[in-house]
C-alpha cells in the first residue's frame, strides 16, 4: 500500500527518520514537482466530481481543446 502524508517541514526529519527506521516501511520525500502534479489531479477529480453532482458547470470538450 502507498500512503502519501503530508508533514511540516518543522517535523520532516523526525518522521522520516522513524519511518526509515522501520525495516517495513520504505520511505522517500516526494519533490516539488510531483507534489503540484498530484495536488493538481487531486483538484481535476473533485472538480469532476462536481460536475457528476451537477455542482459546477463543466466546459465542452471543443472548449477545452481550444485552450490547448
Amino acid at each position: 500500500m502507498k500512503v502519501l502524508l503530508e508533514i511540516k517541514d518543522s517535523k520532516a526529519e523526525f518522521v522520516m527518520e522513524l519511518l526509515n527506521s522501520l525495516s517495513f516501511v520504505k520511505a522517500k520525500p516526494v519533490d516539488e514537482t510531483k507534489k503540484q502534479i498530484l495536488d493538481d489531479l487531486k483538484e481535476a477529480v473533485h472538480n469532476v466530481n462536481l460536475v457528476k453532482q451537477g455542482k459546477l458547470k463543466g466546459k465542452p470538450l471543443k472548449e477545452l481543446l481550444d485552450e490547448l
